[in-house]
């Protein structure tokens, strides 16, 4: 007879692994299972092949937050370096600053603006729009067609694999427009990533809690839930119940890697791709991310390319369309029927959440329990 237990968890990503983690210290009895060979979801980390690169398998994850409970929370299970993110991007063979910052806008217009004239320049630039209905919109409305056009039609395209049109504005909210010289990619105060990885931090986040890898929870639903008093689940929303409403729409990435006879290649470790001609959206060379490990430590340097396409089997982020929002709340009203489940996370909620959102996010969830 197989044990029972007070939480089943689908899924050893984040959501999963803090719910775990909280459940299992206050004495609760926990079963965590994931289709895939490893803990971490999409933040798994190891070292690639013989080398000192500690890599991101699923795409470079930076954490970042100002919550101050979040932040002492995860320092509990690792410690951070102090890398900063910046982002570069490529848009007919010149590298400009992301998000747009004075230097963008100076380097572009070929003009030489200090910042109270940034906000004068741009709006000859821009298109008034009252009320702007999808991303294009919104973002001529803030930086005008020209760097519009320049900087993230193209890659957006290519990201969401539609047209930007067909997009909710609130997408572009998320990257800043700066009138100085500021290239951080994130402004919050506490900012870095784990100087062993981030696999070693979940590690050490479910020690002791009882896992199961490579376990499809859809190949015996029924019996994997009667396992638990109460079930945690962290994957797509639409395809636990089925897809009873239909396919909610997601985007998905794939790499395509190479180890490269390098000190360095690209001198950051990302860098976009703004033309919509190069099928790649991004570059991350890892080694970056670790300043404190030193570049020349490694006999070489490894490049992920990273290509986006629609795959519903391997969901990575929502895209929110307006059929897609339409048939998200036929969902939700299913998730309020299910008594014994709690749905958590970016798949289960099908937001995009930040990582320090989904930490917050299942905190808050088991104080709530």
């Amino acid at each position: 007879m197989s044990k029972k237990y007070d939480y089943v968890i689908v899924g050893a990503g984040i959501y999963g692994a803090v719910f775990a983690q909280q459940m299992k210290e206050s004495g609760k009895s926990v079963l965590v299972l994931d289709a895939r060979p490893h803990i971490a979801g999409n933040c798994y980390s190891e070292n690639f092949q013989d080398t000192r690169i500690n890599f991101h398998k699923y795409g470079t994850h930076i954490f970042h937050t100002n919550d101050q409970r979040t932040w002492d929370y995860v320092n509990r299970f690792t410690e951070f370096n102090h890398y900063r993110h910046t982002v570069l991007t490529t848009f007919q063979n010149r590298v400009y600053s992301m998000p747009i910052n004075l230097g963008t806008i100076n380097s572009f217009y070929g003009v030489q603006l200090v910042p109270s004239e940034v906000e004068a320049f741009l709006a000859d630039k821009k298109t008034s729009i009252s009320s702007p209905r999808n991303l294009e919109e919104k973002a001529i409305s803030l930086i005008g067609r020209d760097l519009y056009e320049a900087f993230i039609r193209g890659y957006t395209l290519k990201q969401w694999q539609r047209d930007p049109k067909d997009l909710p504005a609130s997408i572009i909210t998320r990257l800043p427009v700066r009138n100085n010289y500021d290239a951080s990619y994130f402004s919050d105060r506490y900012q870095g990533i784990p100087v062993d990885g981030y696999t070693p931090m979940f590690e050490r986040m479910l020690e002791g809690v009882d896992i199961e890898l490579g376990v499809d929870f859809f190949s015996d639903a029924s019996y994997f839930r009667s396992r638990g008093r109460k079930l945690i689940y962290t994957g797509a929303v639409d395809r636990f119940f089925n897809h009873q409403h239909g396919n909610l729409t997601w985007r998905s990435v794939r790499f395509e890697t190479e180890f490269l006879s390098l000190a360095d290649y690209q001198g950051t470790s990302v860098m976009n791709y703004a033309d919509e001609a190069i099928p790649w959206t991004r570059i991350h060379e890892p080694q970056h991310l670790h300043p404190e490990r030193g570049l020349s430590n490694t006999p070489g340097t490894l490049l992920q390319k990273e290509f986006s396409y629609t795959n519903d089997k391997e969901p990575y982020y929502p895209v929110n369309s307006v059929d897609d929002k339409a048939m998200l709340a036929q969902y939700e009203t299913m998730v309020q029927q299910e008594r014994d489940v709690i749905f958590g996370g970016r798949l289960a909620e099908y937001k995009y959440y930040d990582m320090h959102q989904v930490v917050a996010s299942a905190l808050a969830r088991v104080r709530r329990e």
